[in-house]
């Protein structure tokens, strides 16, 4: 079953998707979805450039020898660019075996292992009053596992959350760069238990309870956020702080029995490999678009399972309709599954890829057509140019300044090189956690006032 043909495609639907097409000489075609979030055209170029030219001619049945000679091959092995763009060709070559077999495939992997998969979806507001009405919209819809997020008082962006009433969360920003949102840790730890009071004695526990801190949080700060938090029996917390370090992931487990969910960043088994064997996780969050496809998710997840470990795979709607298709056959399949996220697509994204899942009562299947059971429509695709958007950076404010009065606040005079004159008096009114300073340059550049961030802000200023 030789390949005679394969195809990127980038469109923007409502968001950028990257999807790929291969297509064998029996006219039997497969699709893999490789989009980045703010990367597509590196990840598009990548495949078009260097994978799709060698598919051309291999037996699309060899889907283990495939994945392996584009893992060694990269040399450069493991970033989100080359695993993407793999992750899209596995995806593809399963989907052609499935349909040569005539069978889903999740039928393939071995059968269903439930009867669904259990999703949750997200709920947001600007105050906790949106939040609960939007909890009860979804709860009226069925679901049985929601995630919550809320605009945090006193800040002005708060990420994870829709930026409007009603609207459907969209994290990207469109233009040429990322923006830069101000974040305040202290704010947000003083603010979400509130958050999840009012949703537990509004709802109760019928519902299981999902938040993600989006690697905001220092470990320590992670620790006290989930030991506070205890009460309120969250199905999990996600990404408290940033993953590279995973040996800091012991000090949040002496502190909480708040279960964790780590994951969705990384790229193969072995960015999580020291989390799973020293069981400093619950849920891993990979999936199949940036960790290998339907191939690497397997042993990532045949791995997680010697550990307790569950699946709880990422699935927001800036994967394409091709990668939610795919995790749905494999929850189905994997035994040690915990939950899917699924934040839904719209009427306009669905009509370019046409699929075969339903959903009821808070549970999805991903269908009996053969393959993935997802349709891919390029005339319509072709409509709907790439759109430039990216997610945005967090510009940390942590640190209090007092009690918001009216103060006296240190002003710097530089009167030779390498000589620091301090001066009182009273300069504009600073923002909670920002710490005012007047540095004058004297005899070199005049004056000029700064905006320091932290617990001391005078060890920050250069002196040269």
């Amino acid at each position: 079953m030789k390949i005679v043909g394969a195809e990127v495609f980038v469109t923007c639907p409502g968001r950028n998707f990257v999807t790929l097409k291969i297509t064998t000489e029996d006219g039997i075609t497969g699709l893999g979805d490789a989009t980045l979030n703010g990367r597509e055209l590196p990840v598009a170029s990548y495949l078009t450039d260097h994978l799709c030219p060698q598919l051309i001619g291999r037996d699309a049945r060899r889907i283990e020898d495939i994945w392996q000679f584009f893992y060694k091959g990269a040399y450069w092995r493991r970033g989100p660019v080359t695993m993407s763009a793999i992750s899209a060709v596995d995806m593809a070559l399963w989907d052609i075996k499935a349909k040569a077999a005539n069978m889903p495939l999740y039928q393939l992997l071995g059968g269903a292992s439930r009867e669904g998969v259990m999703v949750y979806c997200h709920t947001t507001g600007h105050t906790i009053d949106d939040v609960l009405e939007d909890y009860a919209r979804h709860k009226e819809q069925g679901f049985k596992a929601i995630r919550v997020q809320c605009g945090v008082p006193g800040m002005k962006t708060t990420y994870g959350m829709a930026k409007g009433k009603g609207l459907a969360y969209e994290p990207a920003t469109k233009g040429q760069w990322p923006e830069e949102q101000l974040w305040s840790t202290e704010k947000y730890l003083d603010f979400t238990p509130k958050l999840f009071d009012a949703v537990r004695n509004t709802f109760g526990f019928n519902e299981h309870l999902l938040h993600d801190m989006h690697h905001r949080l220092t470990p320590i700060e992670a620790a006290r956020f989930g030991k506070c938090i205890e009460d309120y029996r969250l199905f999990w917390m996600e990404d408290p702080t940033p993953a590279e370090n995973q040996a800091c992931f012991r000090l949040i487990r002496q502190h909480t029995v708040t279960p964790i969910a780590v994951g969705e960043v990384f790229n193969s088994i072995w960015d999580c490999k020291q989390l799973i064997e020293e069981q400093l996780i619950d849920y891993i969050r990979t999936t199949m678009t940036h960790a290998g496809g339907i191939t690497g998710m397997r042993r990532i997840a045949d791995f997680a399972s010697l550990y307790q470990v569950r699946t709880g795979s990422h699935g927001p709607s800036d994967l394409s309709p091709v990668c939610m298709a795919a995790a749905l056959h494999f929850d189905l399949w994997v035994p040690n599954f915990g939950v899917q996220e699924f934040m839904g697509y719209s009427e306009q994204m669905l009509e370019v890829f046409p699929h075969n899942w339903t959903f009821e009562g808070g549970y999805m299947h991903p269908g009996d057509k053969p393959g993935l059971g997802i349709e891919f429509d390029e005339k319509l695709a072709a409509k709907y140019p790439y759109d430039p958007a990216y997610l945005p950076v967090a510009a940390w404010k942590t640190a209090h300044c007092g009690t918001g009065k009216e103060r006296k606040m240190k002003s710097i005079v530089i009167e030779k090189p390498n000589t620091l004159t301090i001066e009182t008096r009273a300069l504009p009114q600073p923002a909670p956690g920002e710490v005012r300073i007047k540095v004058k340059l004297a005899g070199i550049c005049g004056s000029d006032s700064h905006i320091y961030r932290g617990h001391n802000p005078l060890q920050n200023i250069p002196v040269s």
